[in-house]
């Protein structure tokens, strides 16, 4: 059986050892302190912190290859609608020009709009793989618990869970019943025309669509059987006492954050110009 589209990932990495609390402050402060400054420095060594923190986690690539795959696509995608419709932004946010590439019409390719796009695009490589390294090393009840603990609704928390606890089930669901259908003759491999693929596609979607809808009602009328939401609070059987490790990751996430807002004050905004 192959290996989930996107979820839990066992390994004996270092991140997994790490509490769900622990984790989640990490990616948070990752993702807000890449959304409030647009230094380049300062992306560039979330990018690397995002690195260096894959590679102590030990998931492979291969793991989440079709998830980077699509992320690599719509960066791409992204990055080429930006010089279509935008070829001049660049220019205008650093107050500068300097033509490297003499284009037709409007698109001309100059250091600043090049370096604005290397700025989004870090962006990417600062959030993103924080984002589903958290996923990949916290089991969803970890991860329930935490946001519980930060003060999300434990009803919200457990929706959450459940969500992701699921995403491989779906995934299992959708590879058997595409199996079936192509068992009965339904062709969804390039050997057939792109609008015979979408309909014999439909044709896999819609009983999973239905089964997924089955098994939401099925676990909601459980869950409500058994009185869930009529607390206000509740245990949480996959919880771990804060250790030292924790609180030095969740100090050094803190720092980070605080950095972020440093740049962005100290620096008069929240870009470097290198072209001033």
């Amino acid at each position: 059986m192959s290996s989930p589209l996107l979820g839990y990932v066992p390994r004996q990495g270092w991140l997994h050892t790490l509490t769900g609390v622990s984790k989640l402050v990490l990616v948070l402060a990752l993702v807000v302190g890449a959304m409030i400054s647009f230094d380049a420095r300062y992306l560039l060594g979330l990018a690397l912190l995002s690195v260096v923190l894959w590679m102590v986690s030990r998931v492979r690539l291969r793991d989440l290859a079709v998830v980077l795959w699509l992320i690599a696509i719509f960066m791409v995608l992204n990055n080429l609608l930006i010089f279509l419709f935008a070829p001049g932004y660049g220019e205008q946010l650093f107050g500068s020009r300097t033509l490297l590439v003499d284009g037709p019409w409007r698109w001309d390719l100059t250091a600043q709009q090049l370096f604005y796009q290397l700025v989004v695009t870090l962006k990417y490589f600062a959030v993103l793989p924080a984002v589903l390294l958290f996923i990949t090393t916290t089991r969803p009840p970890e991860f329930a618990s935490s946001l519980n603990r930060i003060g999300v609704p434990y009803r919200a928390a457990y929706a959450v869970s459940l969500a992701l606890r699921y995403i491989p089930d779906v995934q299992r669901d959708f590879r058997t019943i595409s199996q079936a259908q192509q068992a009965r003759g339904l062709d969804v491999s390039r050997k057939v025309g792109l609008g015979t693929r979408i309909r014999n596609l439909t044709s896999t979607l819609m009983p999973l669509l239905l089964g997924a809808f089955d098994r939401i009602e099925s676990v909601a009328a459980a869950m409500e059987l058994r009185g869930f939401g009529r607390g206000k609070g509740r245990t949480w059987f996959d919880q771990r006492p804060l250790r030292t490790r924790d609180v030095v990751v969740m100090v050094a996430a803190v720092l980070l954050l605080a950095t972020s807002v440093a740049l962005v004050v100290l620096g008069g905004g929240r870009w470097w110009n290198p072209f001033a």
